[in-house]
């Protein structure tokens, strides 16, 4: 397989990343008789440039794998590729061998991580760890990988960028370790970034700060966004198009207005449920399992009574379709233009097949 052109111009009408079928699993090592473990089980996502896609589900869902997976970040073993594929610019990333994955991590495709100070290695200083992967990708003198690495820490908003070069992570702050780590997966100017929960645990203002910057990096690069995250006020601020996932598979994709103005599958409005609201006041907040517990949430979805019946691992009693295969109980399916649903795979779901999602959608341009 070819090497991927890092200087290729990237078309905006086409995806820089598609996620189709996607299914990765773990063994247990210490008892590899047992079953292994599903983590991610048949996604399908699409990211144009310039647009952010938000990945949401409660832990475990399969969201950081999924992304992990597009670098080949996932230790195999325990992990192990099912099948499916991830086409970055159209090739398969998955089949890339150990060379040409590692041209492509931090120079085509960054990723920022959850947490800071475990990324981050404490007995170096930040300015080593930022020119490190300027290095590795580009031919670039050691003075003038600093200097790059000096306007990247500028580009983040990091004060006295040539002094706090010679420091170490622990001197600096939660959030401004965390704009280092953003400092480190820009510097190479990546064509996609993917954002693992990059304001877990900052105050809000840091994490708006943060967010804002990501913007601003984005439209000022034509830069792809993958953002996983848990809150779903950044999700509607920042999103272009939402992707819901639980259980390792997509049960909602849309873009942001269309979820949040009228979410179709029952996690999806149990989630948003479950959020307070400052114009009620309620002895108990209602939880996402009275939701999806509840029958009537199953009976919603415009195409119910031909066997459309939103898909869910352990679903209320009689609202489960025959299944055109009981080994295969899900799909996801294109209910309406632009808004699919994981539902359960019925005769006439089967029988209808529909696209996997691609959606071209920016809210800049409405």
């Amino acid at each position: 397989m070819a090497d991927i052109d890092h200087q290729q111009l990237i078309d905006p009408n086409k995806p820089l990343l598609e996620v189709r079928d996607l299914a990765v699993s773990f063994g247990n090592p210490s008892s590899p008789s047992s079953p292994r473990v599903q983590a991610v089980a048949g996604v399908n996502m699409t990211i144009y440039p310039r647009q952010t896609l938000a990945v949401v589900g409660e832990s475990g869902c399969g969201k950081s794998v999924t992304a992990m997976s597009t670098m080949q970040l996932v230790p195999r073993p325990p992990g192990r590729f099912d099948g499916g594929r991830a086409l970055f610019l159209g090739q398969d990333v998955l089949e890339f061998n150990e060379n040409q994955i590692r041209s492509l991590r931090g120079d085509d495709i960054a990723m920022i991580f959850q947490e800071p100070m475990t990324s981050l290695n404490p007995v170096y200083t930040i300015g080593d760890q930022i020119m490190e992967a300027i290095l590795l990708h580009q031919k670039v003198s050691q003075s003038e990988a600093e200097t790059i690495a000096l306007q990247a820490m500028k580009d983040v908003g990091i004060p006295q960028p040539e002094q706090r070069l010679k420091s170490y992570p622990h001197q600096f702050s939660g959030g401004m370790r965390q704009r280092v780590m953003i400092a480190m997966a820009l510097a190479c100017q990546p064509k996609l970034l993917l954002a693992d929960e990059p304001t877990t645990a900052l105050d809000v203002t840091i994490q708006a700060q943060i967010l804002e910057l990501l913007r601003e990096l984005q439209n000022t690069r034509n830069m792809g966004i993958m953002l996983i995250t848990h809150n779903l006020g950044v999700v509607a601020e920042n999103a272009d198009v939402v992707c819901v996932m639980y259980a390792g598979r997509v049960v909602e994709y849309a873009n942001v207005f269309e979820l949040f103005d009228n979410p179709l599958h029952p996690y999806t409005r149990g989630l948003f449920q479950s959020i307070p609201n400052l114009r009620e006041s309620a002895h108990r907040l209602t939880t996402v399992e009275e939701i999806v517990e509840n029958p009537a949430e199953f009976v919603k979805l415009d195409g119910f009574e031909k066997g459309l019946v939103p898909w869910w691992p352990d679903p209320p009693a009689n609202v489960t379709p025959n299944l055109a295969d009981p080994d295969e109980e899900y799909i996801l399916h294109e209910i309406s233009p632009n808004r699919w649903v994981g539902v359960f795979r019925s005769d006439h779901a089967a029988s209808h097949p529909t696209r996997v999602p691609d959606l071209d959608y920016r809210r800049s341009d409405t």
